[in-house]
């Protein structure tokens, strides 16, 4: 498998078999959302629960 990104073709990796593709991309949606959800919490000033934290613009 391979994406086309910034301007240039990048190698995954191989996929033997419809199994190793929905795994392959089950973990790359967990790990973009392990970093939107990074993201997103990053920014708090306070604890989680501060009702008066707002987020960047």
């Amino acid at each position: 498998m391979s994406v086309h990104r910034r301007g240039r073709d990048e190698i995954l990796g191989m996929a033997y078999s419809d199994h190793d593709l929905v795994v392959f991309l089950a973990r790359r949606l967990r790990s973009r959302l392990q970093r939107r959800l990074r993201r997103l919490t990053d920014w708090a000033p306070g604890r989680p629960e501060s009702e008066h934290a707002t987020p960047p613009r």
